[in-house]
């Protein structure tokens, strides 16, 4: 990999050599709750990420939150771009997000999609610009700040660390829109994918 094409890493690289997880999805409870908060910054957090990591390559993903494989903590992975492009890679746990007010609140309708609703995209509205402060995977402090797609990102990993998917967020219209997509690449999405599907690229 070129310089050109190392991501913005601010608070250091994403862990590597974890397993792939089969995807939780939407319907299951603990994807509709808030998560249990980090406490404990060690060797299990730490294993716990990289198969964060792992999962969301394999799935082909922007971000992944650890209740996506089923997992309780409030803690989420990221190698996203903003605006320009830029890719910016980071471990939150205990995330809070912050958002533009007044004057400076835009809102971006572009399609959203979710790793634990494989297959369907909708338009859901947020604003342009997020910035979420946290810990790293040492408890050290942590701030990510973007524009375009990585802040959508920001966003929407953040709500799942509160128990909110982005279908708690559109019309009933789009919804709807949504299930139907979901329903017809169903096939494409086996219970456990992502799992095996690098093994399948490989092949």
């Amino acid at each position: 990999m070129s310089d050109a094409d190392q991501p913005h890493a601010p608070h250091g690289p994403l862990p590597e050599g974890g397993t792939v997880r089969p995807m939780t999805r939407w319907g299951t409870p603990v994807m509709h709750r808030p998560q249990q908060l980090v406490t404990a910054y060690d060797a299990e957090l730490r294993a716990l990420v990289a198969d964060m990591v792992a999962t969301m390559y394999a799935a082909d993903g922007v971000g992944l939150a650890a209740c996506q494989i089923g997992v309780d903590q409030a803690v989420f992975v990221f190698d996203c771009p903003d605006e320009s492009g830029e890719r910016t890679v980071g471990v939150v746990c205990n995330p809070v997000l912050t958002l533009p007010e007044g004057k400076d609140r835009h809102l971006d309708d572009g399609d959203e999609g979710c790793l634990s609703f494989p297959g369907a995209f909708v338009e859901c509205a947020r604003p342009d610009f997020a910035t979420v402060t946290g810990t790293g995977l040492d408890g050290e402090p942590v701030t990510f700040s973007g524009d375009g797609l990585l802040a959508r990102c920001l966003q929407h990993e953040t709500d799942h660390t509160l128990g909110t998917v982005f279908g708690d967020r559109v019309s009933t219209k789009n919804r709807k829109r949504l299930q139907k997509a979901h329903d017809k690449a169903a096939e494409d999405y086996p219970a456990d994918w992502p799992v095996g599907v690098m093994d399948d690229v490989e092949a």
